[in-house]
């Protein structure tokens, strides 16, 4: 019997790269396609896109920003996937109030600097706090995590800010879910911690909950062998 295909999403700008270390485990009999955003705004969008030019029914992961889009593609289209995967990262709404607008604003600073600066240099700012700490001495991956960044534009970056600000809470999608699920994240995500997809994990009726040691907000690509093992464990036969 074919294996459903593996939809792969990835989170704001980046693109295959952040798969690609995976990509020779998980296309062993299975077909895999990584989701290109585009200038999409919203999830809602990125997710409706998604869905356009997919099989009838497949399996979804999604990385960080590209989890949030699998989770609107449920909210959408649940009877189309057969099962689902959530790495690092999140499941709430903007805070409101003072919180709320920090994160606006940090995210603003970030894209003043991709305008006035250039996007390497946001990017080689941003992926500090995006990977392990004792990998920032780690050039080659730094350099893959900036060059993948690079290649999007700074109205990507605009217009991905946006969909995340805009972001719908998926309590309601978490707490549906029927089909099998894996929440994954790095020990040291600073980004997205193990405290907040423990509490996404609490709201999964039967989900997989997996912290790949040493890695942070980057895990496929910090520690794609052991993100990779999980995945193919989580994929199984089906």
């Amino acid at each position: 019997m074919p294996r459903d295909p593996l939809l792969l999403v990835p989170g704001l700008m980046c693109d295959a790269a952040v798969w690609q270390p995976l990509l020779p485990s998980l296309q062993a009999g299975r077909e895999c396609r990584v989701i290109d955003h585009c200038l999409a705004d919203s999830l809602t969008q990125m997710a409706r896109q998604l869905l356009d030019a997919a099989p009838e029914r497949f399996a979804l992961a999604g990385h960080s920003m590209g989890a949030r889009v699998a989770l609107e593609v449920l909210r959408v289209a649940p009877e189309r996937i057969s099962r689902v995967a959530l790495l690092d990262t999140g499941y709430l709404a903007r805070a409101a109030g003072a919180a709320g607008e920090q994160e606006a604003h940090k995210r603003q600073a970030l894209l003043d600097v991709a305008r006035s600066q250039g996007v390497r240099a946001m990017a080689a700012q941003w992926v500090q706090g995006m990977v392990h700490p004792e990998r920032l001495q780690d050039a080659e991956l730094l350099d893959a995590i900036v060059m993948m960044f690079e290649r999007k534009s700074v109205d990507v970056f605009e217009s991905q800010i946006r969909a995340l600000l805009q972001r719908p809470d998926a309590s309601d999608v978490l707490r549906a879910i029927r089909v099998p699920t894996l929440v994954l994240c790095g020990r040291q995500d600073g980004w997205a911690p193990v405290s907040q997809h423990a509490a996404m994990h609490a709201l999964i009726p039967g989900a997989a909950f997996e912290v790949i040691e040493d890695a942070g907000h980057m895990a496929p690509m910090e520690r794609p062998q052991a993100v990779a093992g999980v995945l193919l464990r989580w994929l199984g036969n089906a």
